[in-house]
């Protein structure tokens, strides 16, 4: 059998040139679509183009980028360097830089992880942030300590909270788990109130804090959940719930009746889980857990201001209370939402112990630093710093923060009308709470 050769010697040279012709015509059809591909389909754009091209670029500034911001070390002493220099004419060192891992994409941009140097701080990292993100030509880099010696830099190449989008909702809901919002990287705003069972939710006028507790409400009124309502200024918010509220005080006599009728029904479930062996409502069996209370409490300002002995006594009352409950009523089902416009000491001792009872904090746009200050100073001055960085134009726009870190987030345009509707959809959900009501007769 005759085997013959090809006598053409580019034969074996066409397929790469080939798949270069291929690539370059790719390259070039995503070029031309791509800028109605960014406006009809942004994550498709970020994957096929943005990503590549930013990897790269990051990739390619990053030792010249280190040293810019101070955060490359020489590998020599200066008159080493300047002896050498000097006496062979060499080049100097090149200096060491922070080591960088994948640049992995993400929803909203990209993230990598970078080895501290000796010596460096992850503040080191934070205070370069700014100079990241106008070299990658990104909205803004965030850098967190992951570990010790260990830094996570993730990158926005759009704000997120511009015009957050409503997520579709797939799967069952789980129970006590509402989707509010977006985050600032991009991901879902999630208050999960079997994780974190109490929180405090402050703000200015028309900041937004209405917003959220609207979509907040929105959420809970479909799930088999009672809610109850404490709004001392006549109930002109909390009354758009009337329909699916269990209970609704408007004022603060009221408030203090209902909120001891809590007490006393949080301490009855402590004895039915002693009863049955078990440390919370969810060790009982399903048929035998009584239903999760939700309890909102809107403008805790009017709950502890008194301008008379009557007054003192009832809001002393009505305060201690409320701490009992946050104190007992996780792990019985009860949780408690508190919102506010300004939340400060001079409200009472009381207040400072509730907040810490909160492991869960929001603060919009406030019309006092103090307000900000006792909302997430205790829990991470970055997020203060951010918190008060808030402008009105960010109506919506606000810092959360938990003992798990901070984000920013803007809660979904939920409106009246549409906190109304769902509620007045789901009123034959509303489970009957006979001791509760008792308490406003």
């Amino acid at each position: 059998m005759t085997i013959l050769a090809s006598s053409d010697p580019s034969a074996g040279a066409t397929w790469p040139g080939r798949v270069l012709v291929v690539a370059a015509l790719v390259a070039s059809g995503l070029l031309i679509v791509g800028p109605a591909l960014r406006r009809r389909s942004p994550a498709a754009w970020w994957l096929l183009l943005g990503y590549p091209a930013s990897a790269f670029h990051v990739a390619r500034t990053w030792r010249a980028l280190m040293a810019g911001c101070g955060l490359a070390v020489s590998r020599r002493p200066a008159l080493t360097v300047v002896s050498g220099l000097v006496g062979n004419g060499a080049s100097p060192p090149q200096p060491r830089v922070p080591r960088h891992g994948f640049i992995r994409p993400t929803g909203a941009g990209f993230e990598l992880v970078a080895r501290l140097l000796p010596g460096q701080l992850p503040d080191d990292f934070v205070k370069a942030a700014s100079a990241m993100a106008e070299d990658w030509q990104v909205h803004a880099v965030r850098v967190t300590s992951l570990r010790p010696g260990v830094v996570r830099i993730a990158a926005l190449y759009a704000d997120p909270l511009a015009a957050p989008r409503v997520p579709r909702t797939r799967g069952p809901v789980r129970l006590l788990r509402v989707v509010v919002g977006t985050l600032g990287t991009g991901a879902p705003w999630v208050i999960d109130l079997r994780r974190i069972p109490h929180w405090l939710i402050v703000g200015a006028t028309r900041s937004g804090k209405s917003t959220l507790i609207h979509a907040l409400v929105a959420g809970l009124a479909p799930q088999p959940v009672a809610l109850v309502g404490i709004d001392c200024k006549g109930g002109m918010e909390l009354s758009l719930y009337s329909a699916r509220l269990s209970a609704l005080a408007i004022d603060r006599a009221q408030a203090e009746r209902l909120l001891s009728a809590l007490v006393d029904l949080t301490l009855a479930r402590m004895t039915v889980c002693r009863t049955a062996g078990v440390r919370n409502i969810w060790g009982l069996a399903e048929k035998e857990r009584p239903v999760p209370v939700v309890v909102i409490v809107d403008e805790i300002a009017e709950l502890f201001l008194v301008a008379g002995r009557h007054e003192k006594d009832e809001a002393h009352a009505a305060g201690t209370a409320l701490i009992r409950l946050a104190q007992l009523g996780a792990a019985l089902g009860v949780f408690l939402v508190v919102a506010g416009q300004r939340v400060g000491s001079d409200l009472g001792p009381g207040v400072t112990a509730l907040r810490a009872q909160f492991a869960g904090r929001v603060c919009h746009r406030v019309a006092d630093p103090g307000t900000a200050g006792m909302t997430l100073g205790d829990l991470n001055s970055h997020a203060l710093k951010a918190a008060q960085a808030i402008t009105p134009e960010q109506a919506g726009t606000a810092v959360l923060a938990s003992g798990d870190g901070w984000e920013r987030g803007r809660s979904h345009l939920v409106t009246e009308a549409d906190a109304e509707a769902v509620a007045t959809a789901h009123a034959h959900l509303t489970p009957a709470l006979p001791e509760l009501s008792a308490a406003l007769a």
